[in-house]
């Protein structure tokens, strides 16, 4: 099971808009899941070998870089970010509600 979740995060992942981010609990209540946003966070730190997946533009649910550290260099996950123009202030995004994408429920 725990694969097959995995590519449902990434499936849904792969959609988040460029300079937009989502939170691992909306993408865990997209999957109808909703309890399941600490997976999500763990399919999002075994994404890290693979290019397709912008794990970057997945933060908590109050815009904290909170899977920074799962990053090669110590500020690449901010950096592309403010590359997407999303700005970041202690770990932070500022205007988060603005840059928040909501993914659809799949059912």
């Amino acid at each position: 099971m725990e694969e097959n979740f995995f590519e449902r995060v990434y499936a849904i992942a792969k959609q988040i808009p460029e300079g937009k981010v989502t939170s691992y609990g909306a993408i865990a209540k997209a999957l109808g899941t909703a309890r399941s946003a600490r997976m999500v966070g763990w399919a999002m730190n075994a994404s890290h070998n693979r290019e397709d997946i912008p794990a970057h533009r997945v933060v908590n649910r109050k815009g904290l870089l909170t899977g920074k550290h799962h990053f090669d260099g110590t500020n690449l996950m901010q950096q592309l970010l403010e590359n997407e123009g999303i700005k970041i202030v202690d770990h932070q995004i500022i205007d988060f509600e603005r840059h928040f994408w909501q993914p659809e429920i799949i059912l």
